[in-house]
């Protein structure tokens, strides 16, 4: 029971930073706040790259503050495999229109700094090199550059 406890907990509070679902909404966002755009790709419960660039950047503390500062907002185009962990047919719907215009090689994971209309200011294959610190501030240095 104390197992079947934490575990729910552990899913609940997991995920703390929220993720537009929308790119059209993200877009509209960014451009009425003046922010920036991460779209990342991932394959969330297959690709350990993508389990470790979630784990150690976008859920860090730098990344976050990124997005609460209203620099950036962040958008995950998430590609699972198992059944169980399958977006809604829309949200499938969408994440495949953005692979097939950012990520047409099927990269995972595959992160892309966009401005406010969609244009590709800065991208990273695979696992970035950074940590979320040096991270982080390459996007602060874009925002701050526009």
């Amino acid at each position: 029971m104390k197992t079947i406890f934490t575990a729910i907990f552990l899913a609940l509070f997991s995920v703390s930073i929220s993720a537009q679902n929308s790119f059209d909404m993200a877009k509209k966002n960014a451009a009425e706040k003046n922010e920036l755009i991460v779209l990342n790709f991932s394959g969330s419960d297959w690709c350990i790259p993508c389990i470790k660039l979630h784990k150690n950047i976008i859920e860090s503390e730098d990344f976050k503050k990124l997005s609460t500062d209203n620099v950036l907002i962040y958008l995950n185009a998430d590609f699972p495999r198992s059944k169980k962990n399958q977006p809604s047919a829309e949200i499938k719907k969408e994440n495949a229109l953005l692979a097939d215009k950012y990520n047409p090689n099927g990269l995972f994971p595959l992160t892309l700094l966009l401005n406010c209309e969609g244009k590709i200011l800065k991208t990273w294959e695979g696992l970035p090199s950074e940590n979320s610190k040096n991270f982080s501030e390459e996007i602060l240095a874009f925002y701050q550059k526009k």
